[in-house]
């Protein structure tokens, strides 16, 4: 009796410890899943406050149902634990892939969102009642212990999982592939549980119907893995109405390039997360407002003084266009500062792009500094002539802090004594809360401001405001050469605003508020 008690008890524990093992991986492919819906969310809505709510908010309340939902399965644990480990498994792999599907070709992406996060959810709620029971029956231990051990594993396991998740598998294997390995992760997870610790307690029926379905399940998967690329070329194209001829997902954002012929001529686009960042047909327009008239001052107050050029700041337009006007004028050394590497290796390798930026970012001129450009300033202490902000709009969380009070307070304190300080900032037209609000956030940082707009096909009517630390500056041009687009009459009609988009008052946009956000995704809603 002695030698049976002795090697039941290490077979007892080492099949509690597997079983732990199992609570582990299935706790970080749940935490996963969670984190995969968040980040694609963030992708392709922006707002990533709003997206990780809901998901959290929904599955959270479904892991509570499935909890509940999991008590009249305790009779048949095994069993209904294999098959909610395959339809975890299954729906989890493909829910990136799905969701996407939904964006791209249905439009219906938060309602596909709140219907998968609640059924993974309730999945992921049934899980632990039933790895209890397993556990039980593995070691009769007091139902206090048993708890904490099979919690630690869960945690642990959520902890490894929310830390391959962005360190990982978005880095090695992108959202749509990563989603669906960690799926064949949870699926052979379940399958070891089931067929190898608990294959006694199968029916021979049973054992045959799981043993169909775990296959099926990883035969999916693994036909999900190898089309998912073609799939993901093939749905990005559905989202853009010219063919894509460059597509490339960072760490940061989504970067697509477009192409089409209009006769002779063709017409390149650039998006970002699917916002459009300039059409090659007009974007002249947009980079010679940026550009000129913030240094039309610093120049002419720099060649009255017979000081050197002016040091100039851009903030942001890492595909170089607005460095390219800024390069026009003669002994100039600017620096430009990028969060994206991705985004300047293109502007610096991409024939598109070149012929565009007329190489700019290759320019010895030109200080190219990839960092994130609040970090950046923080850490600087050099002072500019001009900075130039020329930001993605403030419709995401990532960019609104680009649009706060903090940043301009930032921005004004690397301005030089007279220096001119010009920020993009959306249509005045199509979203006048967001424009005037970026308007008066420059004032909260101590800014003196004045606003104009311009006629952008591309875009329609954009705006921008014109800053320097003492009165409204005035509106000139001192060119380097000649224009396409902009001239002093241009310039002048710029700063008249027509009487339905009269001047807004609209409080600040800070970090701890960032109203521009609301406003922004508010307001572009609508188009």
């Amino acid at each position: 009796m002695t030698l049976l008690a002795d090697d039941v008890a290490p077979r007892s524990r080492l099949a509690r410890v597997g079983l732990l093992a199992v609570v582990f991986v299935c706790a970080a492919c749940g935490l996963v899943y969670e984190l995969a819906l968040v980040s694609l969310g963030s992708y392709l809505i922006g707002n990533t406050a709003t997206q990780a709510s809901i998901v959290l908010a929904v599955m959270v309340f479904a892991m509570g149902v499935g909890s509940l939902a999991a008590k009249p399965l305790q009779q048949q644990a095994v069993t209904a634990f294999a098959a909610i480990e395959l339809a975890l498994a299954l729906l989890g792999g493909l829910s990136v892939l799905a969701l996407y599907a939904a964006f791209a070709y249905l439009s219906l992406y938060t309602q596909a969102l709140v219907v998968v996060a609640f059924v993974l959810g309730l999945l992921i709620g049934a899980e632990i009642p039933l790895l209890m029971v397993l556990l039980q029956r593995i070691r009769k231990q007091e139902a206090g212990s048993a708890v904490a051990d099979l919690f630690a594993a869960d945690y642990i396991g959520a902890l490894i999982g929310g830390l391959c998740f962005p360190f990982v598998l978005l880095p090695v294997f992108g959202q749509l592939r990563g989603a669906i390995v960690v799926g064949l992760v949870n699926a052979i997870a379940g399958c070891f549980l089931v067929f190898v610790m608990f294959r006694k307690s199968l029916t021979r029926t049973g054992f045959a119907v799981l043993s169909v379905a775990a296959v099926a399940v990883i035969a999916v998967l693994v036909a999900a893995l190898v089309y998912a690329d073609r799939f993901e070329v093939t749905a990005r194209q559905a989202m853009y109405r010219d063919p894509i001829v460059a597509a490339q997902r960072t760490q940061y954002q989504d970067i697509v390039i477009t192409e089409r012929r209009i006769g002779s001529d063709r017409d390149t686009r650039l998006y970002l997360n699917g916002d459009l960042q300039f059409a090659s047909s007009d974007e002249y327009r947009y980079h010679e407002a940026l550009v000129h008239p913030a240094m039309a001052d610093a120049v002419a107050r720099i060649s009255e003084s017979g000081s050197t050029s002016p040091s100039v700041l851009v903030l942001g337009g890492g595909d170089g266009l607005a460095l390219r006007e800024v390069l026009r004028y003669p002994d100039i050394r600017p620096t430009l500062v990028e969060l994206d590497r991705a985004m300047i290796h293109l502007a610096r390798t991409d024939p598109r792009l070149l012929g565009l930026n007329r190489n700019s970012m290759n320019d010895p001129r030109a200080t190219i500094v990839t960092a994130d450009a609040f970090t950046w300033l923080r850490q600087q202490h050099e002072r500019y002539d001009v900075i130039i902000v020329d930001m993605p709009d403030a419709d995401e969380s990532a960019t609104a802090k680009l649009y706060s009070t903090e940043f301009y307070s930032l921005v004004k304190a690397h301005s030089a004594p007279g220096g001119r300080i010009v920020v993009q900032s959306g249509s005045p037209y199509f979203a006048p809360k967001s424009y005037w609000c970026i308007g008066s956030t420059l004032r909260s940082a101590g800014l003196a401001v004045t606003p104009y707009h311009v006629d952008v096909p591309s875009f329609g009517d954009w705006g921008f405001f014109l800053a320097d630390e003492g009165t409204p500056p005035k509106l000139h041009l001192r060119a380097p050469g000649p224009m396409r687009f902009l001239s002093e009459a241009e310039l002048s009609a710029a700063a008249v605003f027509p009487l339905d988009r009269q001047p807004l008052e609209m409080p600040p946009s800070t970090l701890m508020d960032p109203r521009i956000l609301r406003y922004a995704q508010g307001e572009w809603a609508t188009y």
